[in-house]
């Protein structure tokens, strides 16, 4: 529910200036397309906090029903598509990097990969399947093959990812008897730690890699996009807008006026959104998984349903996000100075993930669920982390943990 997000891939500056644009030669593009990212993954932390913090869609009327429905689903697919654009970070942003470099920068890689998937585990014992680190740790793992690709070719494989897997999955899940589950998680180490195992990391957990890897390598794809011009800008931005009309209009259009329903609307949070549940069985199966869904489902575009047209639409979202933000700071001067502390926030959007479910385990503050009404939760944990992360980028390159993950790659160097 990441980089969730999760992980930054370059060192995080004081929030005047973007961490992806750090090391840039002079005279180099503008940088308000790496501050837009940053500023991108801000809206997905505080998306996440919506979630996980603010009331259930069901207790909420007019504009606060459309940014609660709107960060059901939406918030953790803008992290897995930021979260391949950040690994283009480290492979080589617009040209991918070759010979040592590439080697180095691929052991990097696979080494935030370990480290996410033991954070997320570790985190998963406390708190859930819905922690979302461990299924990045995969994500950048299946993404290794992929690093040096184009942008047209990672888009074409993205494509073919959300066309395709969608089906593929059903069809493996109906296979899934428990009998065949129970096997299979009896010989895996993780499960026995946690109640995420290699099974739901790929196929049937919250974000399963299977159909989740369509966002990541599309983040991919605009990594390698030059995303300060503004052609491109026009284009992604009629792209973003096409695949959002033509996937959720088409799922309308098939599957009837219900087609768009969040798990949420019942109430509980959609565990698919990553939500803090307050017990195991307060929460509904993500419906991503298909678990008894009829074929039929497969024309829903609802938030994680899992379908082709809910991950066309909902990349189609990420990318106006990204593109709505990216020119936002590029061309407004002003706003990019008033967007500092939200920006700041973006820099370490891996610490205030992970702070904000401990934070909510030492204050015991109610989940987004039928029992919270208030926004006020909401809106101290989002006050927090700005300050937090403005205070803390006045003295500190990085985040916290983006500080010691980054630490934890440093064996790279001595790769040959």
């Amino acid at each position: 529910m990441t980089q969730i997000q999760p992980p930054q891939e370059t060192p995080a500056p004081p929030p005047r200036t973007s961490p992806e644009s750090a090391g840039q030669a002079p005279g180099h593009p503008s940088m308000g397309r790496l501050v837009g990212v940053d500023l991108a993954r801000a809206l997905a932390v505080f998306g996440m906090y919506v979630v996980h913090i603010g009331p259930p869609l069901s207790a909420t009327t007019g504009v606060a029903s459309w940014i609660r429905y709107i960060s059901d689903g939406h918030s953790s697919v803008l992290f897995a598509t930021l979260a391949g654009f950040s690994l283009m970070l480290l492979a080589g942003r617009r040209e991918p990097k070759t010979g040592l470099a590439g080697r180095q920068a691929k052991a990097r890689i696979a080494i935030r990969a370990v480290v996410l998937l033991a954070l997320g585990t570790v985190m998963a014992i406390e708190y859930g399947g819905v922690i979302i680190l461990g299924f990045y740790g995969v994500y950048f793992l299946l993404a290794l093959p992929l690093a040096r690709l184009r942008a047209r070719t990672l888009a074409i494989i993205a494509a073919a990812f959300a066309l395709v897997t969608p089906q593929l999955a059903f069809a493996l899940t109906s296979l899934l008897t428990p009998s065949v589950q129970q096997s299979i998680n009896t010989y895996d180490p993780l499960r026995h730690l946690s109640e995420v195992g290699v099974l739901d990391l790929l196929l049937t957990g919250f974000y399963p890699a299977l159909t989740w890897m369509s966002f990541v390598i599309a983040g991919m794809a605009l990594g390698r996009l030059d995303l300060s011009s503004r052609t491109v800008q026009k284009r992604l931005a009629a792209l973003g807008a096409t695949l959002t009309v033509t996937a959720y209009g088409m799922s309308l259009l098939l599957a009837g006026k219900d087609a768009l329903r969040s798990l949420a609307e019942g109430g509980s949070s959609s565990g698919g959104s990553g939500s803090m549940p307050i017990d195991s069985g307060s929460m509904p199966p993500d419906a991503g998984s298909f678990p008894d869904m009829p074929a039929s489902s497969l024309l829903a575009a609802g938030p994680h349903s899992g379908t082709t047209f809910d991950i066309i639409g909902s990349v189609g979202v990420a990318i106006l996000v990204i593109v709505g933000a990216t020119m936002a700071m590029d061309r407004l001067p002003r706003l990019r100075r008033l967007a500092k502390p939200v920006i700041a926030v973006g820099t370490m959007s891996l610490t205030a993930y992970v702070g904000h479910f401990v934070a909510q385990s030492a204050l015991s503050t109610p989940a987004g669920t039928g029992t919270q009404q208030s926004w006020l939760p909401l809106i101290m944990y989002v006050l927090g982390a700005i300050v937090f992360a403005t205070i803390w980028s006045r003295f500190f390159r990085r985040g916290p943990l983006e500080y010691l993950l980054n630490a934890a790659t440093k064996p790279a160097k001595y790769i040959r």
